[in-house]
């Protein structure tokens, strides 16, 4: 599924550059060499984000 339809970045792409250390959109659109267009994505993103870092916390525990 696409998250970002602009750049073509896929739920797995967001994820990977998460998990390599994304802790804001632009920093997604970094890890992927592009940057945003129309910008309906970065809600998404940051989302994305969000759980990636509540999930990590979590484990941390």
């Amino acid at each position: 599924m696409y998250v970002c339809n602009c750049n073509g970045l896929r739920k797995r792409d967001v994820a990977s550059a998460i998990e390599a250390g994304a802790i804001r959109p632009r920093d997604v659109f970094t890890r992927h060499q592009c940057q945003a267009q129309c910008a309906k994505c970065v809600c998404e993103m940051r989302q994305m984000i969000q759980d990636g870092q509540q999930a990590f916390a979590l484990a941390a525990e």
